[in-house]
């Protein structure tokens, strides 16, 4: 479990190192500057890393079925 807990070092590396690399108008993706698709790439990419997380965490596995 905590190789798949690395992940999550994932979107901060992005953000951090990526960002000086695409701070630039020019690519327009989807309307938007490069920059501006960069980090709302990485906020779509964050939610996503931290479900596989979550899914692989054997502490969030339910054995005992809802606590209806």
């Amino acid at each position: 479990m905590s190789s798949v807990k690395w992940l999550a070092a994932l979107p901060f590396i992005g953000i951090l190192v990526g960002v000086p690399f695409v701070n630039q108008v020019q690519p327009l993706i989807f309307g938007m500057p490069l920059l501006l698709a960069w980090i709302v790439f990485w906020i779509i990419a964050t939610a996503a890393i931290m479900a596989i997380i979550y899914r692989a965490d054997p502490a969030n596995r339910d054995t005992k079925g809802p606590h209806a």
